[in-house]
């Protein structure tokens, strides 16, 4: 269940947006990109972790077979040419590809990170997430053409795969130096490893596999990326006005402050806002009807507003990285309006009656909800936790506040099932990826923990997943408007985490995109 977990709780480390920002300053030739992260990234082996951090310092580390530009263009990487199903894809490398230490990269080792995630035997975390178990990949050194196989149909294969970081044959026969950030095919290399302190890397010059048709001989480039780990958000935003930073991504009040200075900054949207409802029997939320009445019983907008200190927005999607892959707008249309009085004649018609103290019972059990507060994800989250409790007392329900750290959740959600609602967000990238949260086996044999069964997410979803890539979208869109109609997954608030920057520009793809980083002159 640990995949299921980073998904789940790391939603404070994911990076995602949509462009970078834009100067009139000139370029300078070469220097030093300085940025903090919030944590220790810990292994750097790009097949075995899912951490955020750790995933968006190996972006500058290891190259991708391709590239998806910030508006969602899928552009050359360390391959030229690639085709795809739902079922197999091909990707022809680009020729003179090389690893970190000057050694060459052969689609033979290209093929092999590929099918060692796929192999559940290797416990690669991407498996299930973003490679199918059982994927396998056979290489032909003479035309450089990798050949995937699926596990399971998969209609982002392409974006799957083809997203995948690659390294080289020395890391894949010893992970140790994978771990370290070594034996890498991206554009930087790792010189120096201070933990919990910062880490150095260094610009290949001999790097010319950048995405699309990107050229070498660019001004702006960084000679060198330090990247700092920095816990505390004020410190960083201090660091960042005094020139000692270049980019700092801040989630919390001190926003204000840089706000105010006019820094340039990068939007991205993080899934903050999200109700799961365990409808597992002798849960209240096994009824349809009190999970509805519920949601009515709540002002979002307002939750919202407290949740992200007035700087977020209303959820369209479960999916927030961007590119999206599917657009629209499945929430809005189908979330209950806040009506305290229909939401207390809903609880009424469902058997729960209001005794002289005001609290509901249905056959002599009082309305008891367990609501799990994720602490990873916030300090805002415990206000927030605060707010919904008191709006569903206001309506007759007793609500216990369980917050709960990273080990917590794994043990409430994929262990006990001790748990009614759910404040603990999903970070998706595809709406594929919600099909194993939403459907099919709950714990501990799989990890639809909230126990949902909703006929027309399964269909829907069934037949977006024969169909690749956008052409699905349609019904992806339905398989989770369903949910949202029928109160099982609800996004209702994201907050805008922005990442500021003073002295650079860059673009965001899924995370910093290391090869659009481009410094100014002072």
């Amino acid at each position: 269940m640990k995949r299921a977990v980073a998904l789940l709780a790391a939603v404070v480390l994911a990076g995602c947006g949509t462009a970078g920002t834009t100067g009139n300053q000139n370029l300078a030739q070469g220097g030093t990109f300085t940025m903090s992260v919030a944590a220790d990234p810990g292994s750097l082996d790009p097949a075995l972790t899912v951490l955020s951090v750790a995933r968006g310092v190996g972006r500058f580390l290891y190259g991708r077979l391709i590239e998806r530009t910030s508006d969602g263009q899928i552009v050359a990487g360390l391959a030229e040419k690639w085709d795809a199903t739902v079922t197999s894809a091909t990707f022809t490398l680009r020729q003179g590809i090389t690893c970190s230490d000057g050694a060459p990269l052969t689609a033979a080792d290209v093929a092999a990170n590929i099918t060692f995630v796929g192999d559940p035997a290797n416990k690669s975390p991407l498996a299930g997430i973003q490679v199918p178990p059982g994927t396998t990949a056979t290489a032909d050194e003479a035309t450089r053409t990798v050949t995937v196989t699926s596990g399971a149909p998969d209609a982002f294969l392409l974006t799957n795969v083809g997203t995948l970081p690659i390294a080289c044959a020395k890391g894949l026969a010893d992970r140790s130096l994978l771990a370290k950030g070594e034996q890498g095919t991206g554009m930087f290399k790792i010189t120096e490893i201070a933990a919990n302190d910062h880490y150095t890397l260094e610009r290949r010059k001999d790097f010319a596999w950048g995405p699309g048709d990107w050229k070498t001989d660019q001004q702006g480039l960084p000679d060198k990326v330090v990247i700092r780990v920095i816990a505390n958000e004020t410190t960083a935003v201090n660091l960042l006005l005094s020139g000692q930073l270049t980019a700092a991504t801040v989630a919390g009040p001190d926003q204000e402050r840089l706000l105010g200075q006019k820094l340039d900054h990068v939007d991205a949207a993080s899934p903050l806002g999200t109700l799961t409802f365990n409808q597992s029997a002798g849960h209240p939320g096994q009824d349809p009807a009190v999970r509805r009445a519920l949601l009515q019983g709540l002002d979002l907008a307002q939750v919202g507003k407290v949740l992200t200190n007035g700087r977020g927005r209303p959820s369209k999607s479960l999916v927030t990285v961007e590119p999206r892959p599917c657009t629209g707008d499945n929430v809005s249309a189908n979330l209950p309006k806040f009506d305290k009085a229909a939401a207390s004649s809903a609880l009424d018609a469902a058997g729960w009656r209001a005794g002289a103290d005001g609290t509901r019972a249905k056959d002599g059990q009082p309305l008891s909800v367990k609501l799990l507060q994720p602490t990873v994800a916030g300090p805002t989250l415990t206000s927030t936790a605060e707010l919904i409790q008191q709006s569903w007392q206001g309506i007759g329900v007793k609500v216990e506040i369980a917050p709960v750290d990273a080990a917590g959740i794994n043990q409430s959600l994929f262990g006990t099932g001790a748990w009614d609602v759910s404040m603990v967000p999903l970070t998706l990238s595809l709406p594929s990826q919600l099909v194993s949260f939403a459907s099919g086996p709950v714990p501990p044999q799989g990890v639809n923990f909230g126990h949902i069964s909703n006929a027309e997410f399964e269909s829907e979803s069934k037949l977006a997943a024969s169909k690749a890539g956008a052409e699905g979208c349609d019904n992806w869109n339905k398989a989770e408007a369903a949910l949202v109609k029928d109160a099982s997954f609800v996004p209702y608030y994201d907050a805008v985490v922005s990442t500021f920057v003073k002295g650079a520009k860059f673009t965001v793809s899924d995370s910093l995109d290391p090869t659009s980083i481009r410094m100014f002159a002072s």
